[in-house]
């Protein structure tokens, strides 16, 4: 199975369009988070994604709420925050929000990482995790050089090993890849990354 994923596309229109380009060749599209900015506009980012004509799996970033998204979500859209879901022969477990809490304020989408360590306990069996917050010590350092990843994202991908683990929030590390055990990582970013899964 051919995947095309992305995180963080921040309603930026051109990034958007080659992303619909691009779905025409993907049997499944994962988007990781971060479709508006600062919980504007994101009809407008669905409007942007319409033309993608392959499932879809998605959770939130900080940048919009659960509630939002899936208030906004496309009809080939399956939004997942804290569960799982069979989709296309594949276990995918998705958790939005900033995690740990971000300091961006009152309009940003976070959650603890003890509040995520328990929704990420029901984490079973999982071919794909899909998070809009990296792992501590993966695909998490900043511009700063702060590790800025979640402990609780790291644990469940060392307990559960998924075949992958996608993720993006941290924009110094888009295009980040690396291994937790025999999980591959990736930090996406806006641009179409490709991967393959047999079934």
């Amino acid at each position: 199975m051919k995947i095309l994923a992305f995180s963080d596309l921040h309603l930026v229109a051109p990034l958007a369009a080659d992303l619909v380009a691009a779905s025409v060749k993907a049997d499944l599209v994962i988007g990781a988070g971060d479709f508006c900015n600062m919980r504007q506009g994101l009809p407008r980012a669905m409007e942007m994604l319409a033309g993608i004509a392959a499932p879809m799996v998605v959770v939130p970033g900080n940048a919009e709420s659960i509630e939002e998204l899936r208030g906004c979500a496309l009809p080939s859209m399956t939004v997942l925050h804290g569960q799982a879901a069979l989709v296309e022969g594949l276990r995918i477990f998705g958790l939005g929000g900033g995690i740990p809490e971000t300091p961006f304020g009152d309009w940003s989408f976070d959650l603890s990482d003890e509040a995520a360590a328990r929704v990420l306990a029901q984490a079973e069996e999982v071919d794909i995790l899909v998070t809009h917050s990296p792992p501590t010590g993966a695909g998490d350092t900043t511009s700063a050089g702060l590790s800025i990843g979640s402990d609780s994202i790291r644990a469940v991908i060392e307990r559960v090993q998924p075949r992958l683990a996608l993720f993006g929030h941290v924009h110094d590390c888009w295009g980040y890849r690396g291994e937790i055990g025999k999980t591959h990582c990736a930090n996406l970013g806006p641009t179409p990354n490709w991967f393959e899964v047999a079934l």
